[in-house]
């Protein structure tokens, strides 16, 4: 029978720290079971056991990890779980903000307390929203979205005098107003808002609230008029974005937040972290690759001309989800019921078979939120501006475990320079 025994217990036989312990697990060393309250990681003591007797593992050569203790997402090869509960589920039944709700104190909050009109809301000052604007408005025409939140945050943050007060409280607040400072501070992109009153309600997923977060994000990336069946898109993409373990913005966001970063600075990190292309900047890349093909017919010629010049298909592949993206899986196929005679949806199908026919990987969520972007008619760079506004409540809520841990992150460097000279 096979005995099980706790994480500390386990770290003790093998002489090492618990963060060591997770290490293994991530590198497929040692295997966990998870307890039934899913808190509680057990380890199989003859396992433990068996690497002790063989000794520590070495780390490949070149590869470094920085393990953190997280209660907020699990990731496995076949699903994404924020605080246990499956992600894309979520994405269909909840609103945006129920979720960055969920990550930031551990429970959806009861809809009756959130519909009271007399408890604050999402919503930013008009300080606060003057300062944004004036801001993101001195960019030159043509300046990306994810640019312009950029600068609209650190705006946002001077209005704020109490961005310095840690609590969960404090925090909540303060991300509630800064992700609706981040979406009303953006220009309009033309398209109008999106549709009011009864019909709209109606239509609505049953937890978007009427001027919710997705609701006010989509006029400021949509070039044509918003329907009541794309906020709810939108809103399921925001869910779906919001949090991804420790990606490397949200590393970055955690060291700042363990210096005692406040709320705008570490959103302000990882804002600047993510606009990489191999990070959020893949959305872009995946954008500029499907508007380059005029109509199905162009896939093999797109695909092949990346590959020739040795380049990777933005969009696809993911180091996790081996079998293909399921936070990409469902984005596109609410995009196929939502739009299902688009032609950009047609070129995204035809550059998926082709690179399917290729044996390339499957596309990933950023591939994804390019193929929104096209067929929802949005400006440049939208899906950059969709994952960074989605991917703030997660920052957020590292940033409070950080704050509760209270121990600022220091890794070390390994010197390989000059000797010293005498």
């Amino acid at each position: 029978m096979t005995e099980w025994i706790g994480a500390t217990e386990a770290a003790e036989r093998l002489g090492i720290k618990p963060a060591s312990l997770y290490a293994y697990v991530s590198r497929g060393v040692l295997s966990r079971r998870r307890e039934a309250d899913g808190r509680a990681s057990m380890f199989d003591a003859a396992e433990v056991e068996e690497l002790a007797r063989r000794g520590r593992p070495r780390r490949p050569v070149g590869g470094s990890e920085l393990v953190f203790e997280s209660a907020l997402t699990e990731l496995t090869e076949t699903c994404q779980r924020y605080r246990g509960l499956d992600a894309t589920d979520l994405a269909l039944r909840c609103s945006f903000e129920e979720v960055a709700m969920l990550l930031w104190t551990g429970s959806l909050p009861d809809r009756s307390a959130a519909a009271d009109p007399s408890r604050p809301g999402w919503q930013a000052t008009a300080e606060a929203l003057a300062a944004g604007r004036a801001a993101q408005a001195a960019l030159p025409a043509g300046t990306l979205p994810l640019e312009r939140l950029q600068v609209i945050v650190p705006a946002l943050a001077a209005t704020d005098q109490f961005r310095l007060h840690l609590d969960l409280p404090a925090v909540v607040a303060a991300g509630q107003s800064l992700v609706a400072g981040m979406t009303g501070a953006l220009p309009d992109a033309g398209g109008g808002r999106a549709p009011t009153g009864p019909q709209a309600r109606s239509e609505a997923a049953p937890a978007d609230p009427e001027d919710g977060v997705a609701a006010r994000l989509a006029p400021k990336l949509c070039q044509q008029p918003v329907s009541a069946g794309l906020i709810r898109v939108l809103n399921a993409a925001l869910v779906l974005v919001a949090d991804h373990e420790l990606a490397a913005s949200t590393l970055a966001a955690r060291v700042a937040a363990s210096m005692r970063a406040d709320p705008y600075a570490v959103v302000a990190t990882g804002l600047g972290a993510m606009g990489g292309a191999l990070h959020g900047g893949a959305a872009l890349g995946a954008e500029l690759m499907l508007s380059s093909a005029s109509s199905p017919a162009d896939a093999p010629r797109v695909v092949g001309d990346l590959l020739r010049r040795g380049e990777k298909l933005p969009g696809f592949g993911h180091f996790v989800y081996k079998g293909g993206d399921p936070r990409a899986n469902l984005l596109l196929r609410l995009i196929a019921d939502l739009e299902p005679e688009s032609p950009q949806l047609a070129i995204a199908a035809a550059v998926t078979d082709e690179a399917r026919r290729r044996a390339l990987p499957e596309p990933n969520i950023e591939f994804a939120l390019a193929v929104l972007v096209g067929v929802a008619g949005m400006v440049r760079g939208a899906g950059e501006a969709i994952f960074a506004t989605g991917r703030t409540a997660g920052w957020l809520a590292h940033a409070f475990e950080e704050y509760q841990r209270n121990i600022p992150i220091r890794p070390r460097s390994v010197y390989t320079g000059p000797t010293a000279v005498t």
